[in-house]
């Protein structure tokens, strides 16, 4: 990273109007008051010296997060001093933020420096790899704010090791951990105003890794574009964390042995929207699927991994190719261990699913999710009295304690910003 005697310009916080710098970014919201900053040695800055140089008004507040060197755009706009968000009733959608971070891999080459852009369009050949034939993944995890103003991660370096696994099967050059984690904290820092309160939610982080270079024929995109957004987020059900309804679908399959099941792929969940909708439609929250082969073992629900409990014992399907190894999951396994249950990972059958005592889905938007009814085949299946089951509450506040940092992280898994 540039040193802090580098660059001694003065860097202004985000606005809500958009910045224009780079070739292939069109941004439509252009403000009148927006300024031009000084120029920075060879355009880079250092998190250290915004820390230390930001606007007196300015609620970001940034430190020095790594050896990831950005480049900021040269035009800025006078921000806000604090998110004009009802955090009382924030749901699960789309909330435009201040800034996103690119990096690009050019040609036979790898990522270097990435930027730091204002939130708007990007701009893409109509031949680009992710367009034409889906080369692209993405991912999402979460920043929480604690009481004491302080801003954690939960995780991310299992999101980056996650991209780098999926990039290497849709055959994509990755960001290394150290690049990825640092781009997320860059970006999460640069957009901290939109950070709910403490208990009010968290801002969902979303990496994306695209072929954004031209290609006719079949073949891996000559150039990669890395990006982050974020966005302030609830509850992803709209039942919160009451439980939800769910649907076995027996037609329509996520995924088969062999494919792109197990990696988060783009694709991946553009196949499910058809399945998903229809069940909307007829009332339930989402759609559990089965295996392709067998057409008896549960797989997954949408963008869910699924938990069976009976008695002491928690089940959930083995990742066997088919499966995304949720983060999630993989935390809440060790959590319930911790808490003494024994959890097992193979094939469950949807006759143990219906004979469960209670089924909880766990993923990065919905935490875990309790499951107040399952529809197989016309027939429903009620848990519980139709309140949230005890294991899913008792690993619901495990988790999400440690992750708001309101219990001691003794399994390292927590990144403090600041």
């Amino acid at each position: 990273m540039a040193s802090a005697a580098a660059a001694t310009a003065k860097i202004p916080t985000p606005a809500a109007a958009a910045v224009t710098n780079t070739s292939f970014f069109s941004h439509k919201h252009q403000s009148s008051r927006s300024l031009h900053a000084p120029t920075l040695s060879s355009d880079k800055f250092s998190l250290e010296v915004l820390k230390q140089n930001l606007f007196a008004d300015s609620s970001l507040r940034l430190s020095s997060v790594g050896r990831c060197e950005a480049v900021l755009s040269q035009t800025y706009s006078i921000p806000s001093r604090s998110a004009e968000v009802d955090w009382d009733n924030l749901g699960f959608g789309l909330i435009p933020t201040d800034y996103m971070y690119i990096m690009k891999c050019p040609h036979g080459g790898s990522f270097s420096k990435g930027e730091l852009q204002r939130f708007g369009n990007i701009e893409l050949s109509p031949s680009a790899g992710v367009l034409n034939y889906g080369q692209g993944l993405f991912e999402g995890l979460k920043a929480y704010r604690k009481q004491d103003g302080n801003i954690l991660l939960f995780r991310p370096d299992e999101n980056a090791l996650r991209l780098s696994t999926g990039a290497k099967r849709m055959c994509m050059p990755a960001p290394s951990v150290e690049q990825f984690v640092d781009a997320v904290k860059e970006t999460v820092l640069a957009n901290e105003r939109w950070i709910p309160p403490a208990g009010k939610g968290s801002l969902y982080i979303r990496p994306l890794l695209m072929g954004s270079g031209s290609v006719l024929g079949i073949a891996p995109a000559p150039e990669y574009i890395f990006l982050i957004y974020v966005s302030p987020v609830g509850n992803y059900f709209k039942e919160g964390m009451a439980p939800i309804n769910l649907v076995i679908e027996t037609n329509v399959h996520r995924a088969s042995p062999g494919g792109t099941g197990g990696v988060k792929s783009i694709g991946n969940y553009a196949a499910v929207l058809e399945a998903q909708t229809a069940a909307k439609a007829k009332g339930y929250s989402d759609v559990l699927y089965l295996d392709c082969v067998h057409k008896k073992y549960l797989e997954e629900v949408s963008s869910c991994n699924v938990f069976v409990v009976k008695g002491n014992v928690i089940a959930t399907p083995a990742i066997e190719g088919t499966i995304l190894p949720g983060i999630t999951r993989k935390s809440i396994i060790d959590v319930a261990r911790s808490q003494g249950f024994e959890v097992v990972e193979r094939p469950v059958t949807v006759d143990e699913l219906l004979d469960a005592d209670e089924v909880f889905c766990t993923g990065t938007a919905v935490v875990v999710s309790p499951v107040g009814s399952i529809t197989y085949l016309g027939k429903r299946v009620c848990y519980g009295d139709g309140g949230i089951g005890p294991v899913s509450q008792e690993l619901y506040s495990g988790l999400t304690r440690l992750q708001m940092g309101l219990v001691e992280d003794k399994m390292g898994w927590i990144v403090e910003l600041k």
